[in-house]
């Protein structure tokens, strides 16, 4: 497959998409609020694009992608995945842009700042953020919260006693206590250091409760302009504190794997997340030649990416546990917050690699496509033998008038036209579904008893719900062929599929395979009867309008259509022309005046001719 039609396939989601060149070296990571459109407008004619972009464009030899909730989440990824992977091809980039995080130093009285660079000095980080105005904010408010001291004096009580340090303007104004001549003890002041980290990790409402009180404050006062600066900061509190799975610090530094089972396949996904941050996303597929338990299977996902990358987080989280026991490893399955989130976001990107395989598949080796997904469908009903032939039946009218039924068949999990059925129901009066159904069933499969008996279908799909199941099922029971055939009904509602006896329906996941080829065949099938009905309608209208008119019978209604063809051409021929025809011109103009009163009809024929 080319890269052209691997790109092709990428989702119309938020995510960060990586080119590969033909050593399998990354050469670019770029962010996208849509991946398939953004990616796209690489592959355009050379001529579009600028000299270093086509260069980027002729080295990619493969691309893959990694799917986030958010355009923020998307551009944190790529930040980190520019800095483990350095490509050569990030031009934007080569400044070494990093996002910044809020420091809280070690020490006795440690100093809170904004930063770019992490350092392992004993400092905790929090971070990173997407907006420096966001961090700013934050230092703001704990400025106005708390007396901290900004210098970069390293105090102790050494310093403090030998008063080496003098007070500097901000302890006069009275924004800093004075930690460099005593005027604050160490437990006060870490008192300090320990609200402002509890605000860190989440306590974000007691900020906003804050800002809101110093708001109705200010309004209270007619200061209107700074009661608008406290509402931009509520606001973008609100922003911070809605919670980002990329962005939150209550995860720490974990691992995370999902997997997805199909068959004889397995797709799985492992992210990497650092100080809060994913910095590590990978998608890798397993052919499972036996069948092996999903515990198994796990285990060896995670032997492999620890072989790949060297190590393994001590917390790793996982939808179940593994059948091995790591030393130094604890595997935990959340049931809320952001460990969650990100366990969920992880099987959305196992379950994309997945589906993006099957596409590829489909384009590639579409034989080997379909079987899978038939064999997916039969393994959801619970079918004997593989739907290598199905086929649909769908009623069709309108209050009664020109009931007709339609058979689509389906091979290989690919429509067959020239199978294609169509009946005019024969026996039954008014508008009656479920005799219908019955009829037309009965009628299609006690002929191919005659004609084809070997060629019957492993599944037959009824659009409809329990009635018209109910009714075909009574006709291949009258024919004997209950044993042979799997009989279903899929309703519209909730796309559920409707079993004989079962009073539960089945659900089939809506992003299957399998349902989209039962959609598919249902849809081809009313697609198919809707036509046929219409064209009966539409030649019964046609058919009438002549005999409609005062003075025409049988025999000048077939003078005139042998003559001219059509009714659409008799409205077209001038009034003259058809007296002379006619050799009657009352009856002429009576023809002429009363097909042109019937516009739609007429206007529908000239198409038509």
């Amino acid at each position: 497959m080319t890269v052209r039609e691997k790109i092709s396939l990428f989702p119309h989601s938020p995510g960060v998409y990586r080119y590969y060149d033909a050593e399998g070296k990354i050469i670019y990571v770029g962010k996208a609020k849509d991946l398939h459109k953004r990616v796209a407008q690489y592959f355009v004619p050379p001529e579009r694009l600028n000299t270093k972009t086509r260069l980027l464009v002729s080295k990619i030899a493969d691309a893959q992608y990694s799917v986030v909730d958010s355009e923020a989440d998307a551009l944190l990824l790529e930040n980190n995945l520019i800095k483990q992977y350095k490509p050569k091809y990030n031009i934007l980039l080569k400044d070494s842009k990093t996002y910044p995080w809020i420091c809280i130093t070690a020490g006795e009285f440690p100093r809170v700042f904004l930063t770019r660079n992490i350092r392992r000095d004993g400092s905790r980080y929090f971070g990173p953020y997407s907006s420096v105005m966001h961090a700013r904010t934050l230092l703001e408010m704990f400025a106005d919260l708390y007396p901290l001291r900004t210098c970069k004096h390293s105090i102790t009580a050494e310093t403090i006693l030998r008063r080496k340090i003098r007070p500097c303007l901000e302890f006069h104004i009275g924004r800093c206590k004075g930690c460099c001549v005593g005027a604050v003890s160490v437990e006060e002041y870490n008192g300090y250091i320990s609200d402002i980290t509890s605000l860190l990790k989440g306590g974000g409402r007691e900020l906003i409760r804050h800002y809101k009180s110093k708001m109705e404050e200010a309004a209270a006062a007619l200061e209107f302009e700074q009661a608008e600066q406290y509402k931009i900061k509520i606001d973008r509190l609100s922003d911070h504190y809605s919670k980002s799975v990329v962005t939150g610090m209550t995860v720490g530094d974990v691992d995370v794997f999902s997997l997805v089972i199909d068959g004889p396949e397995a797709f799985g996904n492992f992210l990497r997340v650092k100080g809060g941050a994913i910095i590590q996303s990978l998608n890798l597929g397993f052919k499972l030649n036996i069948e092996e338990e999903k515990e198994a299977v796990l285990s060896e996902f995670i032997a492999e990416i620890q072989a790949k990358t060297g190590e393994i987080a001590s917390e790793v989280i996982v939808p179940f546990l593994p059948d091995v026991t790591l030393d130094g490893i604890s595997f935990k399955i959340p049931v809320k917050g952001d460990k969650l989130s990100l366990l969920q976001l992880s099987d959305r990107n196992a379950r994309e690699a997945r589906a993006n395989s099957l596409k590829q598949r489909e384009h590639t080796n579409p034989d080997e496509y379909y079987r899978k997904v038939l064999s997916s469908l039969q393994q959801a009903l619970g079918m004997k033998e593989l739907p290598v032939h199905m086929e649909c039946f769908d009623n069709s009218n309108i209050q009664g008038t020109n009931p007709v039924a339609s058979c689509v068949v389906f091979r290989d999990g690919r429509p067959a036209k020239s199978d294609y059925r169509k009946f005019k129901i024969k026996t039954v009066v008014g508008a009656n579904d479920y005799a219908s159904m019955k009829e037309v069933v009965n009628r299609r499969y006690s002929r191919m008893l005659e004609e084809a008996p070997d060629d019957m279908p492993q599944l037959v799909v009824i659009d409809g719900g329990k009635g018209q199941l109910d009714f075909a099922y009574q006709a291949l029971q009258e024919l004997g062929l209950t044993e042979r055939l799997t009989v279903i009904g899929l309703a519209k509602r909730l796309e559920e599929v409707i079993r004989v006896g079962d009073p539960y329906p089945l659900f089939i996941d809506r992003n299957s395979p399998a349902l989209k080829v039962l959609q598919q065949i249902r849809d081809e099938a009313h697609r198919f009867g809707i036509t046929f009905h219409r064209n009966l309608r539409s030649k019964a209208q046609i058919e009438s309008a002549l005999r409609a008119i005062k003075g025409v019978g049988e025999t000048t209604e077939r003078r005139l259509l042998m003559h001219y063809g059509s009714v659409a051409r008799i409205a077209a021929v001038p009034e003259q022309e058809l007296a002379s025809f006619l050799g009657n011109a009352p009856l002429a103009a009576n023809i002429h005046s009363s097909l042109h009163s019937i516009t739609n009809v007429i206007s529908s024929e000239v198409e038509k001719s």
